[in-house]
């Protein structure tokens, strides 16, 4: 069976057929690292590392691009047009880089304990102005922007009544009509320097109080939002690629932008597949500043927000998010995660216990109907994936498999039950897919019961000194823990949990 993904450019799944293969190109929208990165950024980051690790398990050489937006105007439909890097260091009292290397230093810790692989490359917005600027150049010239009081705006209705004749219109990924959009688009900065409200920025004239400025042929100023990554994906992809990737929220303005930029300066769509992950929901609500419902990453693992009612681990985060298609919707909540925690406990139990058998090759199944089974549990994992990267299905199967495993392990069934080619094959697809593709890892050593022991003694000696109002050592205890990478909770109860961080 052929891969098979889902391509929002055309609304169906198509076989993947990569432009060179066995290369491929991937480009996936990276952090805007003006902040803390929080739950919802969790999902597109961890399905399209699982994305990256199974095209590397065809066997496909995979040159994965995921940018850093470190600077850039953002003009985004229902927000207010702003820089939010300058914005943010202004209220973190630093300087705009320090803040960028604080949120950078911050992500990478995160996807580190998401056991996340490393992009091939991570180019930064700031580290590829001259690019922006000679796109910007090209745009100009070939007719599709003009200059505004020292910014340059794309020429939107242009570019569609031109390239709607070729079948590429403004509007082709998102499904979105261009006089709909008239309606609908809010008021923002200095909309009298546009000719139209559906034009959006390409650069930006710095007033004189923007921290971060560069020179170009319109004056000092800032790159746009979307110029970014149109620069930085043809430039390490070629101007046609493979996969470009994100969230479903990037489908518009983001991408549509990106499409119409990359198509004025190569007369190509700049990939040819468009892969989108949905959206994390938090009872229902959509994850917002509004909603006060944001969880940040660091809360997620410390416990320490009052939306948790516990601290998850980084592996039952990856593996709730792999319990349901990308394209689906996922809704957060504290007794999802906890099912989660339990269930991938009892999964890996099962993995680790069978992972140590060993089997006779040659023997034959004393039940066949069971080893036949067993087979086809293993090998719908590659027809699943394949199936526009069918998680959440796989994991079903491991489910079942997991189930039969612990018969063998309580000595309901006989390891004999089935032979020792499928035995084999069980044991090779689960280390493959558990932790080859999916990325998921143990999370007790051997040694955790000791250190265990040893917090819980920890725990009950802050406890008494809190009882005896010895604050001091109280918080020593904490304090020393948290140095070594320990976080304590107390839980509303009484008691106190804690976290590794």
């Amino acid at each position: 069976m052929s891969l098979k993904v889902y391509n929002s450019l055309s609304r169906q799944k198509e076989i993947f057929t990569p432009i060179n293969a066995p290369y491929v190109g991937m480009y996936v929208c990276g952090p805007t690292v003006s902040g803390e990165s929080h739950l919802g950024h969790a999902r597109p980051f961890i399905t399209f590392d699982v994305i990256y690790r199974y095209l590397l398990q065809l066997g496909y050489k995979v040159r994965y691009v995921r940018n850093i937006t470190d600077a850039g105007h953002f003009e985004e439909e229902g927000r207010e047009a702003e820089d939010k890097i300058s914005k943010k260091a202004v209220l973190e009292k630093l300087e705009p880089m320090e803040l960028v290397q604080k949120y950078t230093n911050l992500y990478h810790w995160a996807m580190s304990r998401f056991n996340n692989l490393p992009p091939s490359i991570e180019p930064t917005a700031t580290g590829h102005i001259v690019e922006q600027i000679e796109m910007i150049k090209k745009i100009i010239a070939d007719g599709y922007a003009y200059e505004a009081n020292g910014s340059v705006y794309f020429d939107v209705e242009k570019y569609n009544t031109d390239f709607s004749k070729l079948g590429k219109p403004y509007g082709m990924l998102s499904g979105r009509n261009l006089e709909d959009q008239l309606d609908t688009t809010r008021e923002l900065d200095n909309q009298e320097e546009k000719r139209d409200k559906n034009d959006f920025a390409l650069w930006k004239s710095a007033p004189p109080e923007h921290i971060m400025r560069w020179n170009s042929p319109w004056g000092e100023g800032f790159p746009g939002w979307h110029i970014e990554c149109s620069a930085m994906s043809s430039k390490y992809l070629g101007e046609e690629f493979d996969i470009h990737g994100g969230g479903m929220d990037l489908q518009f303005p983001h991408h549509e932008c990106e499409i119409a930029q990359s198509t004025v300066c190569n007369h190509k769509t700049p990939a040819r597949f468009w892969l989108h992950n949905n959206m994390i929901t938090i009872q229902g609500k959509k994850m917002g500043k509004s909603y006060n419902n944001v969880i940040k990453l660091t809360e997620l693992f410390s416990g320490d927000s009052p939306i948790l009612e516990q601290a998850y681990s980084p592996m039952t985060i990856r593996f709730f998010i792999l319990q349901s298609h990308y394209r689906g919707t996922l809704d957060f909540s504290n007794e999802a995660l906890q099912a989660s925690e339990k269930a991938l406990k009892r999964l890996w139990e099962a993995y680790e216990w069978y992972s140590k058998q060993i089997f006779l090759e040659g023997s034959t199944a004393s039940d066949k109907t069971l080893d036949e089974k067993v087979q086809k549990l293993v090998t719908e994992f590659d027809e699943f994936m394949d199936d526009d990267f069918s998680t959440a299905k796989v994991l079903a199967n491991m489910f079942e498999l997991s189930s039969f495993i612990n018969s063998i392990k309580d000595k309901h069934i006989s390891v004999t039950a089935i032979s020792s080619a499928t035995a084999l094959l069980l044991q090779k697809q689960l280390k493959v897919y558990l932790e080859d593709v999916f990325g998921l890892i143990g999370e007790r050593s051997s040694d955790y019961g000791q250190l265990d022991g040893v917090l819980q003694l920890l725990i009950s000696i802050r406890k008494d000194a809190k009882s005896k109002k010895d604050f001091m050592t109280s918080d020593k205890i904490r304090n020393e823990l948290v140095g070594l990478g320990v976080q304590l909770k107390d839980e509303k109860d009484g008691g106190t949990s804690y976290s590794f961080n």
